[in-house]
């Protein structure tokens, strides 16, 4: 077996990376608050961060918020024989909190690195999920193989922690845009009676084509089952997310406005929902 590393959140995105970290020799030890029905095979869960943190020299986060990894970041440096050196953040957290995670575990001597993902649980499980990593280039180097054995995707975008937050924000606003230009379009197209198969069909050739219509919509919309793995409450606190950090700096954000509002409608009337299940919300 390889190097030990740690893996808390095992959610849908973190179980699969769990799993791959596994299937690339290494010795994962998991944890999350919802028990161990979600570890992947050879893998060991612990029932505490503290335990998680006496035997793992690097950690990996998946987790929901900024909140949650700070609560986490906070019980892995207060452990008793914590031998944590390097935390790699899997997480869409935001700039803000990701400069702050990198403050404050950088008091008690660990390395930070910010490395959000996209594309979804296919994504992961297929080892095609994108990694934008940014950090030290020092702090990078050291968890290398951690990263490698994520996703065989990986970009490092940066060398601060909060870049590879930027980027995660740009690309979820663009997909939670086109998700819902897409359902908007999708179900004109439809009220007049054109066919929604058809319609894909004819989109996916031509310039309105975009991840929305060829992979949402033709996986999950056109046959019902909604079943990315990625709730439209997540995609609406990372667009809020992106709004807060266009805010910041000072940057254009009309349409970025436009689509928060959509998709904090869809969140508040339909908690939890597989954000695919924005077009029935669109189109009703």
């Amino acid at each position: 077996m390889g190097a030990t590393v740690g893996f808390v959140g095992l959610g849908n995105m973190g179980s699969a990376l769990a799993a791959n970290l596994v299937a690339c020799g290494l010795d994962v030890v998991t944890h999350d608050l919802a028990g161990p029905d979600r570890s992947p095979e050879g893998a060991t869960f612990v029932s505490s961060v503290a335990e998680l943190a006496a035997r793992a020299p690097m950690v990996v986060f998946s987790l929901p918020d900024g909140r949650a990894c700070d609560a986490v970041a906070r019980s892995l440096v207060e452990a008793t024989g914590c031998r944590v050196t390097h935390v790699v953040d899997t997480s869409t957290v935001g700039l803000e909190a990701a400069e702050a995670l990198a403050a404050r575990l950088a008091e008690s001597g660990v390395a930070y690195v910010d490395a959000p993902v996209s594309g979804g649980v296919a994504g992961a499980r297929a080892r095609t999920l994108t990694v934008m990593v940014a950090g030290p280039p020092a702090a990078c180097d050291a968890v290398e193989a951690v990263l490698a054995g994520l996703s065989d995707r990986c970009h490092r975008v940066g060398d601060r922690p909060g870049l590879g937050q930027a980027l995660k924000l740009a690309n979820n606003f663009l997909s939670a845009t086109a998700l819902a230009a897409t359902s908007e379009a999708v179900a004109f197209g439809t009220a007049v009676g054109l066919d929604m198969a058809t319609m894909l069909e004819v989109l996916n050739t031509s310039s309105g084509q975009s991840a929305a219509s060829s992979d949402k919509f033709v996986n999950h919309v056109l046959t019902r089952r909604y079943g990315s793995g990625f709730a439209n409450t997540l995609m609406a606190k990372d667009v809020e997310l992106y709004l807060d950090a266009v805010g910041t700096s000072h940057g254009p954000a009309v349409i970025g406005a436009v689509t928060a509002e959509i998709w904090r409608r869809f969140a508040t009337a339909d908690p939890d929902a597989d954000f695919t299940r924005i077009y029935p919300f669109v189109a009703t």
